[in-house]
């Protein structure tokens, strides 16, 4: 039977470098996730990878540990073997209930840095498609992921009424300005991408100029006319940067976007004689920090925006019982409904073999005792036998189904297998020719 896994790291345990070597550029995901599978031996798999985690969700065929899919993720994302302990530390993995429960509370922004942030469901979403596209989704994960995003759907309504629309783009806007206060200036925004456009809108609407720098000039051009800024191209800004007191970036690009030598051109030209604020929201970094260091120019990471964010997470969650309340009762109903579609199969072969054994012993006894009935006492009597058997089926369906529930469709087959091996063999054929063989169990979170 298939199992559910998610192995990975995220805010909470993130190494900068470590997610840097993780991290498939976006470019080259639909190559690389059909090995990744490969690799990791999983029948299903999708990828996710933003600004503050990297997850792999996949499913396997439950005969290889989880904790070895730590070794395997390291391996085959970072492309080398991990030193001794290095990935059982670095990565967190959850398996069956757990894995599905993370994945509910990762898709609804609970499990975010700043908890409701409105990006992540987007991401996963995209992260799911792509996988499906590939033919890397199947009974396995559509499921869950499903639920996932219908959790989302009923949660977002929650959390945007208690707090608004949140995202780590704010938080990074909210240090721009701090940084603003008593100097003001222009604000550099690095690249188009969804981060950069949401610090347009905050910092724009708080009243501070703005400078597009993006590597095509025409789109840069474009996005600038939408919300009344100044564009620059990327080389343009390298060579002959215009006077600013901030620089946010978040490019998708592999290597650094400036280096030591462009930030001391920003340095130099800066207000007041004050270096300009770098916020590098890019994974992997848009700037390098030693560079940052080597031009005395301040330097905020994803790192930095993310501990901001989590300075009240902890206060903000309390305020968010009722979306939690939502993720529960998804987690029961998925696992009820889960439970029900694989034990189903098993339930239906039981019943038959049954009736199968209770119409063998009637039989008999029209060979033995019953001979001297007539055709239609024959068929009252096939009847009864069949009801009977039905009967008799009923109360152990309603013990298998509960069983299934509260502790996993594998503790069915166990018990089967204990009592009857034959008829556990059979069970386990019914479920795979239904192709219903993937399940999630109610392991406890691996830490």
């Amino acid at each position: 039977m298939r199992t559910i896994g998610v192995v990975g790291l995220s805010w909470r345990n993130r190494r900068a470098s470590l997610m840097n070597e993780l991290t498939i550029a976006r470019e080259d995901r639909a190559e690389r996730l059909p090995r990744l599978a490969e690799a990791l031996g999983a029948t299903e798999l999708v990828y996710l990878a933003t600004c503050n985690r990297v997850e792999v969700a996949f499913a396997g065929d439950g005969r290889v540990p989880l904790a070895a899919y730590r070794r395997r993720v390291f391996t085959a994302l970072s492309g080398r073997e991990p030193a001794a302990s290095e990935a059982e530390h670095a990565l967190k993995a959850w398996q069956g209930e757990g894995a599905v429960e993370h994945l509910l509370l990762v898709a609804a922004g609970l499990d975010s840095a700043r908890v409701g942030e409105n990006e992540i469901t987007s991401q996963l979403h995209d992260a799911f498609v792509l996988s499906k596209e590939l033919g890397l989704v199947g009974a396995g994960l559509e499921p869950p992921f499903t639920e996932a995003f219908r959790v989302a759907k009923r949660v977002r309504p929650l959390t945007e009424g208690k707090i608004g629309k949140v995202s780590l783009s704010q938080v990074a806007a909210r240090l721009v300005r701090n940084h603003l206060e008593g100097q003001g200036g222009t604000v550099a925004l690095v690249g188009i991408s969804p981060m950069t456009m949401q610090c347009a809108d905050e910092l724009r609407d708080a009243g501070v100029p703005l400078l597009v720098v993006n590597r095509t000039a025409e789109r840069g051009a474009a996005y600038a006319a939408t919300i009344g800024a100044r564009h620059q191209s990327l080389d343009a800004f390298r060579a002959s940067p215009e006077c600013v007191s901030a620089v946010v970036l978040a490019t998708g690009a592999k290597d650094p976007v400036l280096g030591r030598a462009d930030l001391e051109r920003l340095a130099a030209r800066a207000p007041a004689g004050m270096s300009p604020l770098i916020v590098d929201l890019g994974v992997p970094p848009n700037v390098r920090a030693e560079d940052a260091l080597a031009a005395d120019v301040p330097r905020l990471g994803m790192e930095d925006v993310t501990e901001a964010a989590t300075e009240d997470r902890d206060r903000v969650l309390l305020e968010f019982t009722e979306a939690r309340t939502l993720v529960d009762d998804a987690l029961t109903d998925l696992r009820r409904h889960t439970a029900d579609r694989l034990v189903g199969p098993m339930i239906a072969e039981l019943r038959l073999r049954y009736k199968h054994t209770a119409v063998e012993g009637v039989d008999r006894l029209f060979q033995k005792e019953l001979a001297g009935l007539g055709e239609p006492q024959r068929e009252a009597v096939v009847r009864w036998a069949e009801t009977l058997s039905r009967r008799f089926a009923h109360l152990p369906a309603i013990g298998l189904r509960e069983l299934a529930f509260r502790v996993g469709p594998s503790a069915v087959e166990a018990f089967f297998d204990g009592v009857d091996p034959q008829l556990a063999r059979e069970l386990h054929a019914a479920v795979e020719r239904a192709g219903m063989d993937a399940a999630f169990e109610t392991d406890p979170e691996m830490q």
